[in-house]
């Protein structure tokens, strides 16, 4: 097949091919180009698509002030000026494949389109409808046209579509994509020509549209990439660059480490350069040059290079710490957020010292208490005792673990849920233990439920307890669900279920309201409802899991998001209100409500 103008027997083929793959009978590889059969495959087997149909999400009114639209639209209209009427649509979506503007002279094309819902606010994300030159080159990273019949869905098959996606010239990053559609009989080779020189129009007037503080920014990192063999990385309120070597030499929570030094380092203006461990054991020297750009500070070029112990002796070293041990038995999960909340409550335990463990209902609060006991005194007694559950009865129930000299750890769960004289009893209670068994008390924890309502004055009873450790979220150290899930199903169903890839990607896409918990409980499901034995697809998944993002988030991007909602709740869903509030501008908190896909209230 000639990939850029088809012929008639092309595409009679590419029918043929299109009919056996549907109905699952064999398809020869000369009948159809690779990267639209490996399209196929992921519309039916991941995305688990219907060729008959086109259901596709709807945003009645998108966010179209931002930057891409603003340095699009001059280009695409001097495009569409120029295409003088001839049936080809122009159109631009965003990256996760929404369309955001749609120029059309052809009526009966503008007719056929509408009715596809080729139009503004509907979502041609490969993942909706399947293979198309929006979608697939989004989904490839590349440009991607698509003839007729090789469209997964046949309400298609009569266009014609050539779509590439749009990167922005200073992060790189892809923002959106072009797509030219016409009718199938009126493609020809220059429609990918074409749409390829509007992507380059669109990149070069993002860069001109770029403010002078982004350019002056990317101007200095330039120079220190080519001046410099170390790792680089540029940092701004919106923007992170890093070069190849930052890329490869960093994962995820160390580049969330050296930027918290960076941030830190900014605030002060630029200072000394650090030496510091990261989270993955490596010792690096931090350096930080800020570019001061456009009057204001809080921009810079961060240079990170591996530290020798027997150089730059002057240097500080920050957090510096002995070689930490493995997971807490009977723990999952090796992200940095959830070692690091373990390591915690392991020293706290060694040392004897009480502690609070706070944080979301389901993120392992008792369970990190549990590993922690296991750890340092396996042969001991652990008790658990729920204020929540306990009522009038407490107090007297407390004592009597107390006077129990053979429990060598107690957690007290749901602390917030005690009245004021709930409170005041478990602080006598408390001192009296201290007073009796001042040389050998029990380990004691207590946990908070920290999304519960306003909890009562326990400012006496903290008192008590030195420490507050505060177990992350689920959604900031998601990584781990690829541990969990294994865990979770060995437990379900004795090592008669595994998890496919497709799964356990959809998995790790959704937020994870209820945290841990509720990842147990939706597997639970799976096994009650749907399969015992096997290997678990994405069709097994509640429809809950199903209905999620197209990508997981890093842990900053769950932390932005997090902070958005916030920000919304306290100010009753004012966008504009709650956009001043953490310091961002209406376009961007609409750009990130869209992206993050936010509910406002």
């Amino acid at each position: 097949m000639d990939e850029l103008t088809p012929s008639a027997e092309d595409s009679r083929r590419a029918a043929t091919a299109r009919l056996n793959f549907l109905t699952l009978e064999p398809v020869r590889p000369q009948d159809v180009r690779p990267p639209i059969l490996a399209s196929w495959v992921r519309s039916r087997r991941h995305w688990h698509l219907p060729a008959d149909r086109i259901t596709l999400p709807f945003v009645e009114d998108p966010d179209l002030d931002i930057p891409l639209t603003r340095s699009a639209l001059p280009v695409l209209q001097q495009l569409h000026e120029n295409l003088d009427g001839q049936p080809i649509s122009v159109i631009l979506t965003d990256r996760t494949g929404m369309v955001l503007q749609r120029l059309t002279a052809d009526r009966e094309l503008s007719r056929h389109l509408d009715k596809v819902n080729l139009a503004p606010g509907f979502s041609y994300a490969e993942e909706f409808a399947g293979t198309n030159g929006i979608g697939t080159a989004l989904e490839g990273g590349g440009p991607m046209h698509v003839f007729g019949h090789e469209h997964y869905a046949e309400d298609l098959e009569d266009l014609a579509c050539a779509g590439v996606p749009i990167r922005h010239p200073i992060t790189g990053k892809t923002v959106g994509a072009i797509d030219l559609t016409c009718w199938r009989k009126d493609a020809g080779s220059l429609l990918m020509a074409l749409a390829k020189t509007t992507a380059e129009n669109i990149r070069s007037a993002l860069l001109k549209d770029s403010s002078p503080r982004e350019l002056t920014l990317l101007q200095a990192y330039l120079q220190s990439s080519r001046r410099l063999g170390d790792m680089v990385l540029a940092v701004d309120e919106d923007l992170l660059l890093m070069n190849a070597m930052a890329r490869q030499s960093l994962d995820t929570a160390d580049q969330r480490a050296v930027l918290g030094h960076a941030v830190e380092m900014l605030a002060r203006g630029g200072s000394d350069a650090v030496v510091t461990e990261l989270p993955t054991g490596s010792r690096v020297r931090i350096t930080c040059r800020p570019v001061p750009v456009g009057g204001r500070g809080g921009a810079g070029i961060i240079q990170v290079s591996p530290h020798n112990s027997g150089l730059d002796r002057g240097t500080p070293s920050v957090g510096h710490r002995p070689p930490p041990r493995p997971v807490l038995p009977g723990l999952v999960g090796h992200s940095a957020p959830w070692l690091g909340s373990s390591r915690e409550v392991d020293n706290a335990y060694r040392v004897g010292q009480w502690v609070v463990l706070t944080g979301e209902r389901g993120v392992g609060k008792v369970a990190l208490a549990r590993a922690a006991h296991h750890q340092n005194n396996p042969a001991g007694l652990f008790h658990v005792l729920d204020a929540a559950r306990t009522g009038d009865g407490f107090g007297a129930e407390l004592e009597a673990e107390l006077a129990d000299d053979s429990v060598h750890t107690l957690v007290i769960r749901h602390v917030e849920r005690l009245d004021a004289a709930g409170v005041d009893a478990t602080v006598e209670a408390l001192y009296g233990v201290l007073e009796r068994r001042p040389s050998d008390p029990p380990w004691i924890a207590l946990t908070l439920t920290s999304d519960e309502t306003e909890p009562p004055d326990l400012g006496d009873l903290l008192t008590l307890f030195p420490l507050t450790v505060e177990v992350p979220p689920l959604r900031h150290h998601v990584e781990d669900v690829r541990e969990l899930v294994p865990y979770f199903l060995n437990q379900l169903s004795h090592g008669e279920l595994t998890c496919a890839p497709e799964a356990m990607q959809q998995l790790m896409r959704s937020s994870w309201q209820g945290n841990t918990a509720e990842l147990c409980q939706v597997l639970k499901q799976v096994v009650l409802r749907r399969r015992r034995t096997g290997v678990i697809t994405p069709a097994d998944l509640p429809a809950r899991v199903q209905a999620i993002s197209r990508r997981s988030l890093s842990q900053l991007e769950a932390l932005e998001r997090d902070a958005i909602i916030r920000s919304l709740v306290a100010n009753e869903g004012h966008k504009g209100r709650a956009a001043k509030s953490l310091g961002m501008s209406r376009a961007t908190i609409y750009r990130k409500i869209h992206d993050y896909g936010i509910q406002p209230p």
